[in-house]
């Protein structure tokens, strides 16, 4: 890895949450950081990994509890740079999906500072791992497609259900909890038929990790059981059926 200069700003994905999943280079850039702006999904596990002489700054954004609005979190990242900061953007998962870099990119750049990342594992791969499945399968599920379902207050979830409703693709619904009965509903509407297999995950890779294998017409009300307040991700499709290895090899041979 190239030295990390003063100056200097890396946006650090952060993973799941096991800091045993974050990568060896973003556990170099956090020990040479002199500044951390961390969200609040980051893992504790994961911030245990800061040196004491760093110092920290929280900017997390969580569902209805907004610490620091977007642009407030790009001032603070370039006031940090221009200071002649080592400074480390962390965020949960992947700093590419979802993960509003493209602002804090922008803003960086506007003040002449080319901002660089180390990618993270993102939930649906990790939620994948940790149920034992596949987000794709042979002859079940051609494509993944990764989708927001969070919307700003009296906002519409405007998606493009047509698409979405891909009975050969595997969908990942990242903070879906509150969506739940919406997806459940246009996803139907749009012609999946409603007993397809559903993966509810929670706290992906935590202590309180959480896991539940539905079905699409079911899934407002097991949403509702199982995630409570956590951060949810939903995995759609025929592929994250809870079937094990085996099986789903002979469902895919079926559907060819």
């Amino acid at each position: 890895m190239d030295e990390f200069l003063p100056g200097e700003v890396w946006l650090v994905g952060a993973g799941p949450g096991d800091p045993d999943l974050l990568t060896r280079k973003a556990e170099r850039l956090l020990r040479g950081a002199s500044v951390v702006f961390y969200d609040a999904l980051v893992g504790p596990g994961v911030l245990a990994l800061i040196p004491e002489h760093v110092r920290r700054v929280p900017v997390g954004k969580r569902s209805g509890r907004h610490s620091k609005d977007q642009g407030t979190i790009d001032a603070l990242l370039v006031e940090a740079t221009l200071d002649g900061e080592k400074v480390v953007r962390l965020k949960g998962g992947d700093p590419s999906v979802f993960g509003r870099s493209t602002e804090e990119i922008t803003a960086l750049a506007a003040v002449g500072v080319r901002a660089r990342i180390c990618p993270g594992i993102t939930a649906a791969s990790a939620a994948a791992a940790s149920a034992g499945i596949s987000l794709s399968l042979r002859g079940l599920a051609r494509r993944v497609q990764f989708v927001t379902a969070h919307v700003r207050a009296g906002e519409k979830l405007a998606l493009d259900w047509a698409a979405l409703a891909d009975p050969a693709a595997t969908t990942a619904f990242y903070m879906g909890r509150g969506a739940a009965g919406e997806i459940s509903r246009q996803l139907v509407a749009a012609g999946l038929d409603r007993a397809t297999p559903v993966l509810i995950a929670c706290d992906i890779s935590l202590p309180g990790e959480r896991l539940l294998h539905t079905r699409l017409d079911l899934l407002p009300i097991a949403a509702a059981a199982i995630a409570e307040d956590k951060p949810t991700l939903l995995l759609v499709g025929a592929a994250v059926a809870s079937t094990g290895g085996q099986s789903a090899a002979m469902l895919a041979e079926r559907a060819q």
